[in-house]
């Protein structure tokens, strides 16, 4: 079961990175139609979509793709919590 363990964190940490590469990608004048920006997009969309109908910008800031990284560390903590209480 350690391989689901690994599997787990690193999907987590592949979500964050591609939240992170997301908000790098706002700040540069990339096309939305290279196929790695598009890739990074379908990834992150149905994460970060939900959360601005919820959260409302502040400003010109969008706090939403660090809600989100913090969402995600928290449903990773529990997922991996509850597997090793599993294991046991």
């Amino acid at each position: 079961m350690s391989w689901l363990y690994t599997f787990i964190d690193l999907l987590f940490y592949a979500l964050n990175l591609a939240i992170l590469v997301r908000v790098i990608v706002s700040w540069l004048n990339v096309s939305p139609y290279n196929p790695l920006i598009s890739f990074i997009y379908q990834i992150t969309d149905p994460i970060i979509l939900p959360l601005r109908r919820i959260i409302p910008p502040l400003g010109m800031i969008d706090i939403t793709p660090i809600i989100a990284i913090l969402l995600l560390s928290i449903i990773r903590q529990i997922l991996l919590t509850l597997l090793m209480a599993a294991l046991r």
